[in-house]
């Protein structure tokens, strides 16, 4: 038990006397006790006296600031309230922006030295992959005759390559008569297919005209007239399609729509398709209102699905292509099957040149519209993206020509040339690759064909004597602003600008 007293609390004057002994209390070793009182206002003079120092520290701690640049205070501002990550977005934004400006830029403008080569290089190149490949797949024929449709290719070929010249180097203004001479001659030949004895029966449809030895389809000169022709009538009449009467007559009705009913009355289909195309990119890039392509839109298709389902080839397509009724006895999906195989057998650098197994009669008309999957099996798949590279840069190449330029029969031509040879390019690699139900269109350059390939490198004469005007030039027409007027602006939809 603790006996200690306990501690009392000291009273208050207690305290005070207390605090007066110790402040009258000096050690003689020590300095002198400073008062309370007198510690007090020494503190606050020490304060004035160093507040001129603080303020002088303040400045210059705000110059040394200054001198390091405004960028610590904006970063201390930023990370408060997220500015530096917007500010971030934003350069992203823009340059991301830059990059596309500068990729448009090189696809539309370019120089007209390298796009002429562009289209000349590119049509060369796929003429020749499509040489090699006919006469691969057909190297194979069992009645001996291994070089007869790769020799006969070839000359249709080389037939093309002189037509193609003779188009480079007309005068321009003479091409405008050659649409009109085409497509009087497409529209008689088309006659005789459909109406005579002389077309002959392929495949399901009387597209052919056989003169004696000679066979070809008149639907490809229909085509190269329809483009040409059109581009002339359309680009004569200017500002005056914004009315009705005058896009439709005489381009539509009756030039168009009697080519058409024409392939059609052969069975053609995918030409029909082609032809569609064609009419309404011509369409488009002239300025007719959008209003009308939503109708057309409407009727095409259903005219399609009705002539699908009148006919019954057509719609035992359709079937194959859905995976559906495949074990009828004529094996409707065994040539789809068969290009399968191909493309999925070739990998990635395909089996070899000339090492195609699926060309041993395993693919119906292998030569013909499924070429692309042995292209696919013996190239493999950096074959068939090199074909495609090529497609695509014939097509750049052909839409600088119609960007440089401020005549709008060049432009619509150009445009015309495109959806027809690429427009039939993606439908035909879209058939083989299950994309899209077999309707029987060739691949341009590649497949066999002579009339088609020889047409279609005179349709590339026709652009490349653009091209070459341009390259006289040395360098891209600047294009002329136009300002409608608002009922101009109204009435109808200005023309693409390409």
């Amino acid at each position: 038990m603790d006996k200690r007293r306990p501690r009392v609390p000291a009273s208050p004057e207690q305290r005070r006397s207390q605090l007066r002994a110790v402040d009258d209390q000096t050690d003689p070793g020590d300095e002198p006790v400073e008062p309370v009182a007198e510690r007090r206002v020494h503190r606050s003079t020490a304060a004035k006296t160093s507040a001129p120092k603080t303020a002088a520290a303040k400045t210059s701690t705000a110059k040394t600031s200054t001198a390091k640049g405004p960028a610590a205070d904006t970063r201390d501002a930023d990370t408060s309230d997220g500015a530096a990550g917007r500010r971030w977005k934003a350069e992203r934004a823009d340059s991301r922006q830059n990059r596309v400006q500068r990729f448009w830029s090189f696809l539309e403008i370019g120089n007209p030295y390298t796009t002429f080569w562009l289209i000349l290089g590119s049509t060369l190149a796929l003429s020749i992959i499509g040489l090699t490949f006919v006469l691969s797949s057909t190297s194979v024929d069992p009645t001996g005759g291994a070089f007869t449709t790769a020799t006969r290719q070839a000359t249709w070929a080389a037939i093309g390559l002189v037509g193609m010249l003779v188009m480079m180097v007309l005068p321009t203004r003479w091409l405008r008569a050659i649409g009109w001479f085409l497509m009087l001659l497409s529209a008689v030949l088309l006659a005789l297919v459909a109406f005579t004895p002389l077309g002959h029966t392929g495949g399901g449809s009387t597209n052919w005209l056989r003169i004696g030895p000679v066979q070809g389809q008149p639907s490809e000169v229909a085509k190269l007239g329809l483009v040409m022709w059109g581009a002339a009538v359309l680009a004569k009449k200017g500002r005056l399609l914004s009315q009705f009467a005058h896009w439709v007559t005489p381009f539509v009705a009756p030039g168009a729509l009697s080519v058409l009913v024409l392939v059609l009355a052969g069975g053609d289909l995918g030409t029909s398709l082609i032809i569609i195309l064609i009419v309404g990119t011509l369409l488009f890039a002239a300025g007719v209102a959008m209003r009308y392509f939503v109708i057309a839109a409407s009727l095409a298709a259903v005219m399609v699905a009705l002539l699908m389902l009148v006919t019954p080839y057509r719609m035992m397509r359709v079937w194959a292509w859905l995976g559906v009724n495949c074990d009828h006895p004529t094996d409707p999906c065994h040539q789809m099957q068969q290009g399968y195989y191909a493309l999925a057998s070739g990998g990635f650098w395909g089996v070899g040149l000339g090492q195609s197994r699926q060309k041993w009669d395993y693919i119906p008309e292998v030569h013909n519209d499924f070429i692309f999957t042995i292209i696919g099996e013996e190239l493999g798949l950096l074959g068939t993206l090199t074909v495609l590279g090529l497609f695509a840069v014939l097509a750049v190449g052909m839409f600088r020509v119609a960007y440089n330029t401020n005549d709008q029969f060049t432009r619509l031509v150009c445009l015309g040339v495109i959806a027809w040879i690429n427009g039939q390019a993606f439908i035909n690699i879209g058939m083989v690759t299950g994309l899209l139900p077999v309707v029987g269109v060739p691949l341009p350059f590649i497949s066999y064909g002579g009339s088609a390939l020889t047409v279609t490198l005179i349709a590339v004469g026709v652009v490349l004597n653009f091209a070459r005007r341009q390259r006289l030039d040395g360098r891209p027409r600047p294009r002329r602003s136009s300002s409608p007027s608002k009922a101009t602006k109204t009435s109808h939809r200005n023309p693409m600008s390409v």
